[in-house]
């Protein structure tokens, strides 16, 4: 079981009340906020509900940690240390995201980490319109690997 990265593109201006409730329970609130999922039934649902307002793709446990250390928070807004991850998991960073991508372990496993990830707008853009998929030559919809790529600009 992958593991998937889902990022919000799109504002909330003239969003369907159910498509606004979705984009809500997988805690995309905000543009440029980003979430890891697992790829199951029920998220695809849901996925495929608010496909006009996110990208997703398969996130890398390279591109995770990278994630992690860069973007990642805990409670009280406090960074992710390389020194907090040792301490209470006994493992780095890189070892941590490794485990979250086999499915050995959840990000919610490293104790206080925020779920949410905020993100900048990518550098250079998105390449296209916001309104189309990234099929198209736009921004939503599925990326597949090239989300690491969109994550990687956004850090």
């Amino acid at each position: 079981m992958s593991k998937i990265a889902l990022i919000r593109i799109r504002g909330r201006v003239g969003v369907k009340r159910a498509v606004r409730d979705t984009l809500a329970m997988l805690r995309l609130h905000k543009v440029n906020h980003l979430v890891i999922v697992d790829e199951n039934p029920p998220y695809n649902g849901m996925i495929q509900k608010v496909k006009d307002y996110i990208t997703w793709g398969e996130i890398n446990a390279e591109t995770l940690a990278k994630l992690i250390k860069k973007r990642g928070r805990l409670t009280g807004n406090r960074k992710v240390t390389e020194e907090y991850v040792q301490e209470k998991l006994g493992m780095s960073i890189e070892e941590f995201a490794e485990k979250v991508i086999k499915g050995e372990m959840k990000l919610s496993d490293l104790p206080n980490l925020k779920p949410v990830f905020r993100l900048h707008p990518p550098k250079r853009g998105f390449k296209g319109s916001k309104k189309r998929t990234f099929k198209e030559g736009g921004a939503l919809g599925y990326r597949g690997e090239a989300i690491n790529e969109l994550i990687e600009r956004m850090l």
